[in-house]
């Protein structure tokens, strides 16, 4: 039997370092395929192999899929999830959440951060993601101060990733002003400013702390055009070099207002003025942005970064996916404020959001007889890898070994074959239909449990006992 191969990756001879996966049917960039191998050596895949019986050292399964990216999350938000839902006395928006999320930032410290993410990323596994775009903001001690080593909070996410086993881009994000203009930083932000010479440094902390991770990459993320001045926006790009630039814009009709008091331009149009945004670029939210802005940015090739679940909660509003999607731009998924952690949710939400608007369905199917579902799982995938640095997508030769195995005893999934296996899952089961996970080629999730779940959450719970009592 013939095993493909591509460059780098070296020819099998002996059995050290490789796996081998057999799935009844899996889902390979160019469509399903029937009793497939997956050959795995070092973490990446060496050969597919279709119509091929499977042997006795082969782990079998069913259903496989490749693992998809979270272009965007917040880790230690994860702590603060279902604490927000009550009704304040003049309403509530993103704003008065914000005050909240402040509140659980100020008590927060090395230990308990890192026990929140690490449950985080693991929950990011068992819900089909398989690597994750950490959007890291909180760097210093709790009165503001920094650290004696600066990058002791990006360490703590490191650990987190590689105890979980997630694969992980990195994004130390710069915080300089609470307001557009380079307006003072308020009090509640402290933990989060600093100055350009302080963000190099933790910055060069975040290289060194993921190189020990297999395929680990670490970018730079300007806040937000309301937290960061024109005259720091352009260094920042420059210390990015090649690497992912992240940068949340245009969430709020609020941030819109404010930007065009300051600049007499919406956020997205000035942002576009002001850089050479290109393919790097993941543009996180982007919801109030006019069709005319859309435009424009399709034409640079930058993934925008949507996290439907949160945007939901957070009532942001809804992105023209429609209008985007007729623009052949890219996006990928986030899960942001961890609210809710579930690649399909994302995915289900975002065409639920289009129904609504519209009052249609299928609204993002990318044709007649097009499954919704494998429209919107092939757009994620693809556009995940290259917002978070990733060389290669999907069960290929070269990638790596990123598989999501569905259980085929989910009744969601009963009889289905090819794409109405992932409407299924997207649109019926979600998490619960996932029952095995390997990253990098390791198996970290297993009957839908991560394989340290237990001792995960029992060292959740204490930090969560010390922040919250």
């Amino acid at each position: 039997m013939v095993r493909e191969h591509s460059a780098g990756i070296p020819s099998i001879e002996g059995r050290e370092d490789v796996r081998d996966l057999w799935f009844e049917s899996a889902l390979l960039p160019q469509g399903w395929a029937s009793r497939v191998r997956l050959t795995a050596l070092k973490g990446r895949i060496a050969g597919v192999q279709v119509d091929t019986a499977p042997t006795a050292t082969d782990e079998r399964h069913a259903l496989g899929v490749a693992g998809l990216p979270d272009v965007h999350s917040h880790a230690f938000q994860r702590g603060l999830a279902g604490l927000t839902e009550r009704r304040g006395p003049l309403g509530d928006n993103f704003w008065s959440w914000r005050e909240l999320m402040y509140q659980f930032v100020e008590r927060i410290s090395p230990d308990e951060l890192e026990a929140v993410a690490a449950l985080a990323f693991a929950e990011m596994l068992e819900g089909g993601f398989t690597r994750v775009e950490e959007f890291h903001y909180v760097h210093h001690d709790l009165d503001g101060t920094p650290y004696g080593d600066v990058g002791e909070l990006t360490r703590r996410i490191a650990a987190a990733a590689a105890e979980t086993g997630i694969g992980l881009t990195l994004l130390p994000v710069f915080y300089a002003h609470s307001g557009f203009g380079g307006a003072p930083p308020a009090a509640r932000q402290r933990r989060f400013v600093t100055d350009l010479d302080t963000f190099a440094r933790i910055l060069e902390a975040a290289r060194e702390a993921v190189r020990a991770l297999p395929g680990a990459v670490v970018g730079v993320a300007p806040h937000s055009l309301r937290a960061v001045t024109p005259g720091e926006l352009t260094p920042l790009v420059q210390l990015a070099g090649v690497s992912p630039l992240h940068l949340h814009i245009a969430e709020q009709t609020q941030e819109v207002l404010d930007c065009l008091a300051w600049s007499g331009l919406r956020p997205l149009t000035w942002l576009l003025e002001a850089q050479p945004v290109n393919q790097r670029w993941c543009l996180v939210h982007a919801t109030h942005a006019t069709r005319e802005e859309l435009q424009a940015l399709a034409s640079t090739g930058a993934v925008v970064g949507l996290c439907p679940v949160t945007e939901s909660n957070l009532g942001d509003g809804i992105f023209g996916a429609d209008a985007w999607q007729a623009l052949c731009g890219r996006f990928a998924i986030g899960s942001d404020s961890n609210v809710l952690i579930d690649a399909a949710e994302e995915l289900r939400t975002l065409e639920y959001s289009q129904r609504l608007a519209h009052r249609s369905r299928n609204v993002l199917a990318s044709g007649p007889g097009c499954s919704t579902a494998r429209t919107l799982y092939d757009a994620a995938l693809a556009g995940g890898a290259q917002a978070l640095g990733d060389e290669q997508a999907g069960l290929a030769v070269g990638a790596w070994l990123d598989v999501v195995s569905l259980s085929p005893e989910h009744p969601a999934l009963a009889e289905r074959h090819g794409d109405a296996i992932l409407d299924s899952w997207v649109f019926v089961a979600g998490r619960s239909a996932i029952d095995c996970v390997w990253c990098r080629g390791e198996k970290v999730v297993s009957g839908g449990r991560h394989r340290l779940r237990d001792a995960l959450v029992a060292r959740y719970r204490r930090a969560l006992r010390k922040l919250l009592t």
